[in-house]
């Protein structure tokens, strides 16, 4: 019969799968229909959605190392790399936003409203909570920072569906050209800030993430 520990981390594992399957979905649709309709802020949506699947295999593999009962410390390593790529790529993710925000304006080039990339960031709003308080609930309890901190990615992913979809809405509904640029730099600020948070984290600095308090 399993622990108490056990079944945590198998809960764990089960959160995992979920949320990757849904990064995949959510990658796939918001990339489509961010290039469809040309939508920078739709775009880099899917593009956080590609770090955040590989934030979630990481951490799947290493709740799957804790379930084997094998030692934990090549597995703290692992994550320290993993760490380090995440953030950088976060970074990058960044200037690319800013960088097409700036020539957008400077064209004047403007984006088509998408209701398939709205309904996923509605989608995103309600799910991605979800997957955070559960990911946060089960990290505390079989004591896995990891964990939590993953849950603080998930609900940095609802913030900025939420930013997206009013991007989205005020684009459908009032069609001025510069939305879609105001709305891809609205979310440079959370991606930032889980990129930052993601390299102090690799370099070993302690409670980076204020969404952990």
């Amino acid at each position: 019969m399993l622990s108490v520990q056990a079944l945590q981390v198998k809960k764990g594992i089960n959160i995992e799968i979920v949320s990757i399957l849904w990064m995949i979905v959510e990658a796939a649709v918001a990339i489509g229909a961010g290039i469809a309709a040309h939508s920078l802020a739709l775009t880099a949506f899917g593009a956080d959605s590609i770090i955040e699947l590989v934030a979630s295999a990481i951490l799947l593999w290493r709740l799957y190392v804790e379930s084997s009962g094998a030692s934990l410390a090549r597995v703290k390593q692992a994550e320290k790399r993993a760490s380090w790529v995440v953030g950088v790529a976060l970074i990058a993710l960044a200037v690319y936003i800013v960088v097409s925000a700036a020539y957008d304006l400077w064209t004047r080039s403007g984006s088509e409203s998408s209701m398939l990339g709205l309904a996923l960031a509605i989608a995103s709003g309600i799910i991605m909570p979800y997957l955070s308080r559960a990911k946060k609930r089960i990290g505390t309890e079989i004591g896995s920072k990891a964990l939590r901190a993953d849950g603080s990615c998930s609900i940095v992913c609802a913030y900025m569906a939420w930013t997206l979809i009013v991007g989205l809405m005020l684009t459908a509904l009032v069609g001025w050209w510069w939305l879609n640029a105001l709305a891809g730099l609205a979310l440079v600020y959370f991606v930032v800030k889980e990129g930052i948070e993601a390299i102090q984290e690799a370099r070993g600095v302690e409670d980076t993430c204020g969404c952990c308090h």
